[in-house]
């Protein structure tokens, strides 16, 4: 019953809200990761970075896609918030299992030490092994940690972008 409420709802927006309302969501997250840093002093590890980093792509695209739906274009803009939107939930359920089992992780440096001193191609590679930063219990909200939230708010805007894919 819920769903069809939802359905009929999104059936009645064009992709062009669609896509803004990926964008202003996108930019809603990053702002709320700035209020968890700033605010309530939870230091991002590199994987959060990496996150934030992959929902301002996301945002950029999906005003893209906005600008230029209903053409051709803004179908290609939406397919690439799609596949960022992809990107982005791999990112963060692969955050979510180094949470889930700190012991993969290894206390290295932070990410800006990383990038000082190491190569980019080396970089990469012990971002994604994660460092002790990754598994901190604190980043939580709501008995969920922040990079589930992360995964949930990706899967959801990916959701999104289909919807807006198949519109005019």
């Amino acid at each position: 019953m819920m769903s069809s409420w939802v359905r009929g709802r999104l059936d009645a927006w064009g992709a062009r809200p669609l896509y803004l309302l990926i964008a202003a969501t996108s930019i809603a997250l990053i702002f709320a990761a700035l209020f968890m840093q700033h605010v309530v002093g939870l230091n991002p590890c590199p994987l959060c970075i990496i996150q934030r980093v992959i929902f301002f792509l996301l945002a950029l695209i999906a005003v893209l896609a906005g600008w230029r739906s209903p053409r051709p274009a803004g179908r290609n803009f939406g397919l690439a918030a799609l596949i960022i939107a992809l990107v982005g939930a791999g990112v963060a359920a692969w955050h979510v299992r180094l949470k889930n089992l700190p012991e993969l992780l290894s206390c290295g440096p932070g990410l800006g030490a990383m990038l000082e001193n190491f190569p980019l191609t080396q970089v990469l590679p012990r971002i994604l092994r994660g460092s002790g930063d990754c598994a901190d219990a604190s980043a939580a909200l709501f008995g969920v940690s922040l990079a589930g939230w992360s995964l949930a708010g990706f899967v959801g805007l990916a959701l999104v972008a289909v919807a807006a894919i198949g519109r005019r």
